[in-house]
């Protein structure tokens, strides 16, 4: 496989706590899907997660070279748990679309939370070429 493009983001989780102070739903229905919300709110500190799983979008976005808009919006991305519990992200509509269009076989996250900040890399791969 070869590298389409890589991403990373860094997001404050009192911003993201702000966020879902002031907005409540309206921010965490845009930006989350069901069960990224159901995951979140099962964790002692959701917003450590939502923080987490913003900046995954985020970092995909970058690798993807769209940013969030136009070809992927937010609920087109969605971090579940791989076989093992590791982050995995899955795409569906128009940033699957995209990833169809451009070749792009795979997108590897990872992710990282300590108590003020949450971070996430992400790299898009094609399939390599003889």
């Amino acid at each position: 496989m070869n590298m389409y493009g890589i991403g990373i983001d860094v997001v404050e989780v009192g911003r993201i706590a702000s966020s879902i102070a002031e907005f409540g739903d309206r921010f965490v229905d845009r930006i989350f899907t069901v069960s990224e919300r159901q995951y979140c709110c099962d964790k002692i500190k959701p917003e450590l997660h939502y923080a987490a799983r913003f900046a995954a979008k985020e970092a995909v976005a970058k690798a993807l070279g769209t940013g969030i808009g136009k070809d992927v919006g937010w609920l087109d991305m969605e971090v579940v748990r791989g076989d093992n519990g590791e982050p995995t992200m899955r795409l569906s509509g128009k940033a699957l679309d995209f990833c169809r269009e451009h070749g792009i076989i795979e997108v590897k996250i990872s992710l990282t939370h300590a108590q003020e900040y949450a971070a996430a890399n992400a790299v898009a791969l094609v399939e390599s070429r003889p």
